[in-house]
């Protein structure tokens, strides 16, 4: 036998048996009563993924170290508030996921998955920071810590060279370190829901940057070098204080999608309308009066503009 699925079971324990299923690749055990990881699992050396989604779990043993050859552990949905220094023994580990615990923070040997290369999910935690050992994930690709209580990154954030899809939305975070334009092939940045007044300069060499979302921060301007991004295609500034365009935003050649809704601007620059590719142009709940005449060329053309 090569998988076994007992989800949605109302399992709290396991037959001492299972634990001889030396063949078991993978086990899921989404979805069942589970206060503990039960103890055959630990006899399964062999298993490649481990899935207890959706469980009572209140800690995970050091023993979880042993589980060697696993290549996807999902503790998601589950009542943890700590994890042990032996997670980073899970030195094949290709996907983890933690969203949706209590988890106050995260222990400093997560560094050690060097294999780690698909997803780390930590969503909807109770984490104030992550770790400066986070950082050593270089083939990580996708970052999920949204829904936290993060006021900081670490300052070597930039060295998850990887990373092509970074969520932190519903955070506390006020700066991003400079490192931040060090992830040079980062595709989506989801960042709403801060506290965030502005951005670094390094945000101009974030040249594979295809989405950039900001809605609700605090940002009051925008860097000039914001306009190296040519390949930008969504910029969301809703909710925000901004009360100026620099001239330099001319430089986004690629950009289909602009909310400015809820912003200070009071006017707006001419090289909007000879933006070739926008598609979607959002000014509501701004004070721009009165509109210049060259929205209705952007109108003509197919753009939508909402006024």
């Amino acid at each position: 036998m090569r998988g076994l699925d007992l989800s949605e079971n109302q399992l709290d324990s396991l037959p001492p048996s299972v634990g001889g299923l030396s063949d078991l690749a993978e086990l899921r055990l989404d979805g069942n009563e589970f206060r503990a990881l039960p103890q055959p699992v630990l006899s399964l050396r062999g298993l490649k993924l481990l899935s207890l989604y959706r469980n009572k779990l209140t800690e995970v043993p050091a023993a979880v170290g042993s589980l060697t050859h696993l290549r996807s552990l999902n503790l998601a949905a589950n009542r943890l508030t700590a994890l042990p220094a032996e997670l980073g023994r899970l030195s094949a580990l290709h996907t983890l996921d933690l969203g949706h615990n209590e988890l106050q923070e995260i222990p400093r040997e997560i560094g050690e998955l060097a294999a780690l290369d698909r997803y780390l999910y930590l969503s909807d935690n109770k984490l104030t920071a992550l770790p400066a050992e986070l950082c050593a994930l270089r083939g990580l690709r996708y970052l999920n810590a949204t829904d936290n209580r993060l006021t900081t990154l670490p300052s070597g954030i930039g060295e998850l060279s990887a990373l092509r899809e970074l969520r932190l939305y519903n955070n506390r975070l006020a700066v991003l370190p400079r490192s931040f334009g060090h992830l040079n092939q980062l595709r989506e940045a989801h960042l709403m829901g801060n506290e965030l007044t502005d951005l670094p300069e390094t945000i101009g060499d974030l040249t594979d940057l295809r989405e950039l979302r900001l809605m609700d921060n605090r940002l009051t301007g925008l860097p000039h070098e914001l306009g190296k991004l040519s390949g930008l295609r969504i910029l969301d500034l809703r909710n925000n204080a901004v009360g100026e365009l620099p001239s330099a935003l001319a430089g986004l050649t690629g950009l289909t999608h602009l909310d400015l809704r809820n912003n200070r601007l009071t006017a707006l620059p001419e090289y909007l309308s000879r933006l070739p590719a926008l598609e979607k142009l959002d000014l509501r709940w701004n004070q721009i009066h009165p509109l210049p005449a060259w929205i209705a060329g952007l109108e003509r053309r197919g753009c939508a503009v909402l006024t």
